[in-house]
């Protein structure tokens, strides 16, 4: 099974009112430019703010006519040549515009500018025109519908047009954003959209929402779970003491040193709840001498209960590489023997700075 997780997949907004978290299926574009008139897409079966089974084509260069890379000049005598001009400029570009039209695609993706003739001849043709600045935004809208992004305006062939079930235009705690659904079409894409009434709720929402889906991608490799809230350590910290009894010299402290080490999870969370350090750690200890080794701390209630009825569960693959990290920085540590410190350098002194004249 493979899951991906991207690094820009979260959306915050900022809105008043209470926080809630809403999943949306497919890929959600927050500040684009819906650039069609809501009285051509009238008749689709999403109202006047969208389309339903479209093909999309997607321009990474922009829609619009393409500049020569050198310099050129055009020397017009009258008013019918600077006619003539401007109407080649804009046969060309109707041109280009109805080749897309023609390719079956009804809605256009610009990574970039969008020209004003070029949106004229779209709306003429009954195009729908979005415009995605962000590169990170215009590569996830194109796994969504499997398009491929050109970089120049030309006539898509059929295996460049990407495809969607639906593109509207909808409005979220009063942001407008177009959503982009793609159910059937294989690619799995989905965005969260979390919001809230400050900047540290959406961040604790983040951190909650990436804390999840790492949990989830972490648990595709390796679905084993340890018991929670400190159960785990408090076992490792008696089983590494009495092994610590079994060993001679140096080493036997060592060990208990780093058995002592695992009592800062079950102390940090009996702090954070207010309780007692000392009567936690202690009857945790009891607990599990007694061979309860699925007891933790119940926060709620501040007492020691088994964790496995209140469903409190960790991953196992978390603890594993934070315990072998842990054991590596606590080797290298008992590795140095010796620590030299660097001395000033040697020579004569500097005289003192003169001091200041009286004028």
């Amino acid at each position: 099974m493979v899951f991906q997780m991207q690094p820009y997949g979260i959306q915050a907004m900022l809105k008043e009112g209470h926080k809630h978290l809403s999943g949306l299926d497919g890929a959600v574009l927050k500040n684009i430019d819906a650039c069609n008139q809501l009285s051509v897409i009238t008749r689709t079966s999403l109202g006047p703010n969208g389309f339903t089974f479209v093909a999309i084509a997607v321009f990474a260069g922009g829609v619009d006519t393409s500049a020569t890379e050198t310099k050129g000049t055009v020397l017009i005598h009258n008013a019918e040549q600077l006619e003539n001009y401007a109407k080649t400029e804009e046969a060309k570009v109707e041109e280009l515009i109805k080749a897309v039209a023609d390719s079956g695609a009804r809605v256009v993706v610009s990574g970039t500018a969008v020209g004003d003739m070029a949106l004229h001849f779209c709306e003429r043709y009954k195009l729908m025109v979005l415009k995605i600045s962000s590169k990170f935004e215009l590569r996830r809208f194109c796994r969504t519908t499997g398009a491929v992004a050109l970089l120049k305006l030309s006539q898509p062939n059929p295996d460049e047009l990407g495809y969607a079930d639906s593109v509207s235009v909808e409005e979220i705690g009063g942001v407008r954003v177009t959503i982009v659904k793609n159910e059937e079409g294989g690619n799995s894409v989905s965005t969260v959209v979390l919001r809230g009434s400050t900047d540290s709720i959406l961040d604790n929402l983040e951190r909650a929402v990436d804390d999840s889906v790492n949990t989830y991608k972490a648990m595709c490799r390796d679905s084993r779970m340890v018991p929670g809230a400190a159960a785990t350590e408090i076992e490792l910290a008696r089983k590494l003491e009495e092994f610590s009894f079994k060993e001679m010299g140096l080493d036997q402290y060592a060990i208990a040193k780093f058995a002592e080490s695992f009592e800062m999870v079950p102390m940090t969370l009996a702090e954070n709840a207010g309780l007692n350090t000392m009567e936690i750690i202690s009857s945790l200890y009891a607990e599990h001498a007694a061979g309860n080794t699925k007891v933790g701390i119940d926060l709620e209630g501040g007492v020691c209960k088994d964790v496995s009825t209140m469903n409190i569960w960790d991953l196992y693959l978390t603890k594993f590489f934070a315990l072998k990290y842990a054991a590596d920085a606590a080797c290298t540590v008992l590795r140095v023997d010796r620590i030299i410190m660097a001395k000033p350098a040697g020579g004569p002194k500097r005289d003192p700075p003169a001091g200041m004249d009286e004028d």
